[in-house]
């Protein structure tokens, strides 16, 4: 089992700029991919962006051009830099691992709260 622990959230204006951190721990070896979700009040969760282990990268459509995605040398903590955030960019973002790109079955972070104010 992987733990996850998110950081950085907070409350910004209409183009500011943002860094979320994912620590991880437990059995990180297992943790073939790390990405971030996010989910606003009344809709579902929504894919942001994934690394894998061999580092590939992708974004959902929403936020690519906009957010980078990054993990560290060790391995062990990702990274989420987001750029010319809008308010509908607000939403509880999770930080997830899994086997695979796919995430068929995640571990998941708590969550950290991102609201960004028009």
């Amino acid at each position: 089992q992987v733990q996850l622990v998110e950081s950085g959230g907070g409350m910004v204006q209409a183009g500011d700029s943002l860094r979320l951190s994912c620590a991880a721990s437990g059995r990180t070896v297992s943790a073939k991919a790390l990405g971030w979700f996010r989910q606003a009040p009344g809709k579902e969760r929504e894919f942001v962006a994934v690394v894998s282990w061999d580092g590939r990268i992708d974004y959902g459509a929403s936020v690519k051009g906009r957010f980078t995605v990054s993990r560290s040398s060790a391995k062990n903590t990702l990274y989420l830099q987001m750029n010319s955030l809008q308010p509908d960019d607000t939403a509880v973002y999770y930080c997830a691992a899994d086997s695979s790109m796919g995430f068929p079955a995640p571990s998941w972070g708590q969550g950290t709260q991102v609201t960004v104010s028009s």
